[in-house]
Parts: structure tokens; C-alpha cells; sequence
């Protein structure tokens, strides 16, 4: 019986194990999950390594999805989501916090409203994203902020993140991580400054 730690299995792998003997039998289609993990910071801005190293395993050939909850400035969205390197599909808010200014969302409730539904439509988008075996590795650029914000429900994300199907790692950044998704990941990386 051969037994594989690496988490990255092609795509081609179903994962079937056949043992032969003169009782032959065929087990079930095995799942595995990579592993959760977390990088926090006690300030914004901190995670560009992330960024680079998914950039590399792109290249590398693995399919990975980067998704920035709260920068702005690049007015993407769902649909117009940015190929890199053939392999990374990066997606920010179409409406994000980055963009504007605090007073001018506090006095703008309409505005408020756009950004409030853009961020939870990017999250519903990776909610089926996790429990879909479409990528490799899957990055939550800030959505710890997105939960603190009210926008995102911390038993969403934590059970999405229980029922997810996907082989390799899944990256969640931010600061103020509530502690029952620190207990549940396997990689926890504070970056200082």
C-alpha cells in the first residue's frame, strides 16, 4: 500500500486506491483537503509574499484563485476577473472599502450598499469555489476583515471551510482572526513588521 503525504495531486489522479490480492477489492473515491492556512498581521498591506507565491505556483502550473475582499482601485468584479501567468484568476470587490473614503460611505448609504452586496457576492462566489475541486490553491486576501465588518458570517466561512473540496491549501489573511478559526488552521503565521 502506498501512502502520499503531498497534498497537490494532478488533476488526472482520481484517487482510487485497488488493492490486489486474491480478495480484491475497490475502495471508494478517497477526498482529501490541504490544509488551512492562516496569515495575520497586526496592520493592512502585509501580504505580498502571499501574492508572490501565488504567482509562482501558478507558473508552476497549479490552478489557484486569488480573491481581495477590500482593495479597490481595480474595478473588477465576478465577471471581469484578471488572468495571470495562465493558471492564477485574480478577483477584487467591484465595489470595495479601498475605494472611498470612510465619511464618504458613512454619508452615503447607497454606496454603503453597493460595497456591502459587491463583498458578499464575491463571497458566495467562493463559497462555491471551496466546494468545488476547480482549484489548487485558494487565497482569502482580508477576509477576516469582511467578518468584523459584519459582511461575512464567521459560522458561514467555518463551515464552508469544514465542507471544502478542494486538494491543496486554502490562504486566509487579515488581522482580528476571531480564535475558533485559529484553532481550525494547520499553518498559523503571524508577519511583522
Amino acid at each position: 500500500m502506498a501512502i502520499s503525504t503531498s497534498n497537490y495531486y494532478p488533476k488526472d489522479n482520481h484517487d482510487v486506491v485497488e488493492i490486489s490480492s486474491s480478495n480484491k477489492r475497490n475502495f471508494k473515491e478517497l477526498t482529501q483537503n490541504g490544509q488551512i492556512q492562516i496569515y495575520q498581521s497586526s496592520y493592512r498591506g502585509s501580504y505580498s509574499s502571499i501574492i508572490s507565491d501565488s504567482l509562482r505556483n501558478a507558473a508552476l502550473g497549479r490552478k489557484v484563485l486569488l480573491v481581495q475582499f477590500m482593495k479597490g482601485g481595480v474595478n473588477q468584479g465576478i465577471n471581469n476577473a484578471v488572468k495571470l501567468c495562465g493558471n492564477l484568476t485574480w478577483i477584487r470587490s467591484s465595489h470595495s472599502f479601498d475605494q472611498y473614503n470612510s465619511e464618504e460611505i458613512q454619508n452615503n448609504k447607497n454606496l454603503k450598499h453597493f460595497i456591502h452586496d459587491s463583498t458578499y457576492e464575491l463571497w458566495n462566489f467562493c463559497k462555491k469555489e471551496l466546494l468545488s475541486d476547480k482549484n489548487d490553491q485558494i487565497i482569502l486576501d482580508e477576509i477576516f476583515l469582511a467578518i468584523e465588518m459584519g459582511i461575512i458570517d464567521k459560522d458561514d466561512l467555518i463551515s464552508t471551510l469544514e465542507n471544502r473540496f478542494i486538494s491543496g491549501d486554502v490562504i486566509l489573511t487579515g488581522t482580528g482572526i476571531p480564535k475558533d478559526l485559529l484553532l481550525m488552521a494547520n499553518q498559523i503565521t503571524e508577519l511583522r513588521s
